[in-house]
Parts: structure tokens; sequence; C-alpha cells
């Protein structure tokens, strides 16, 4: 092996290592997300989300427990996606 290549390996095994540093630091600070107070406004809209997801699941639990055929199934998706 020539100085060369040991060269460009040794530059190799440091660019991996500054890698693998700075990806276990972006995991460890994002491990933990910061504390922050909900405001009113940020508040209503995570109510107004959940209303939301709500109505949604209530349409899917209708359309998965309802004793109809496919095409009418199909069709009530279809038209619930023109919404």
């Amino acid at each position: 092996m020539n100085s060369w290549t040991a060269l460009v390996i040794i530059v190799a095994i440091i660019a991996f290592a500054s890698i693998r540093m700075s990806r276990h630091r972006q995991r460890d600070n994002g491990a933990e997300p910061p504390n922050q107070p909900v405001t009113p406004a940020r508040e209503l809209e995570l109510e107004r989300e959940l209303h939301e997801l709500r109505e949604r699941l209530k349409v899917l639990e209708r359309i998965a427990t309802d004793d109809r055929q496919s095409r009418s199934i199909a069709a009530e998706i279809e038209s619930l996606r023109d919404k």
C-alpha cells in the first residue's frame, strides 16, 4: 500500500466518523421535544383538527360496517373524495 492509498483510507474513515457523529447528535437533540406552552389559538386549531379526524373516523367506520355491495361502497368513497 502506498502513501496515497493510506491517505485516502484515513480521509474516508474520518469522513465516515464525522457523518456518524453528526447523525448521533441530531438524534440526541431531537429525542426530547421542547416543552412549549400551548397558546389558545393553537389549542383551537388542535381541537378543530381533532373534530375533523373524528368525523373522518365515523365515515370510515360506517363504510366498514355497512352491509352493502362493493360497488356502492366504491361509489360512496368516490363521492366522499369529491367533497
